[in-house]
């Protein structure tokens, strides 16, 4: 699914972009998740582990997700430099149509200046107007107060717990939380 371009402005004045990624943002996409998965414990991968991702699997994965009716992601660019992305999923079964799940990653340069806050609104906006989404879903791991106050603001709740689900590089455990919102 393609997102319309938007424009917004920042808590700080810069003006931000949203829009869709296309094939020739692959190596930047790249780039971008090596570096916020090692700004912060929290993302899902290690930065390492990104390794043998090729550039061609890249630009698979976003041409599938502008392709997919159930899938969008949004990309936000901040004078050209690639700030954060998400991704809204949505389930399709007959039994499970009425949820999707989201993703989002920020790197830490761009943190606290709105634009989680904008990018949910925009993921809210997609599920409402496709019409029968009555939950969005996410998981977040233990620690990451930051996130959890962003997604509390904007309306998810804690409804579970996965015990000592992720291993930290250190070797200790931490718990993953799964969150709902209701639309």
């Amino acid at each position: 699914m393609v997102f319309e371009e938007k424009r917004c402005k920042l808590k700080d004045g810069r003006e931000a972009l949203f829009r869709s990624p296309c094939e020739d943002d692959a190596e930047e996409m790249l780039r971008f998740i090596i570096r916020a998965s090692g700004e912060t414990d929290y993302l899902m991968k290690f930065p390492e582990e990104y390794a043998d991702f090729t550039l061609e699997q890249e630009k698979g994965f976003i041409r599938d997700a502008c392709n997919d009716p159930d899938r969008m992601m949004i990309l936000c660019e901040v004078y050209g430099k690639l700030a954060g992305n998400c991704l809204i999923s949505f389930c399709t079964g007959r039994k499970d149509r009425h949820r999707a799940s989201v993703a989002i990653a920020l790197m830490q340069e761009f943190w606290g200046l709105g634009i989680g806050t904008k990018m949910f609104e925009e993921l809210f906006r997609t599920a409402e107007d496709r019409g029968g989404v009555r939950q969005i879903e996410l998981d977040f791991v233990e620690g990451n107060a930051r996130a959890r106050g962003l997604y509390e603001k904007m309306g998810f709740r804690i409804t579970g717990v996965k015990p000592d689900a992720i291993r930290m590089k250190d070797g200790t455990f931490v718990n993953e939380y799964m969150m709902i919102k209701r639309l």
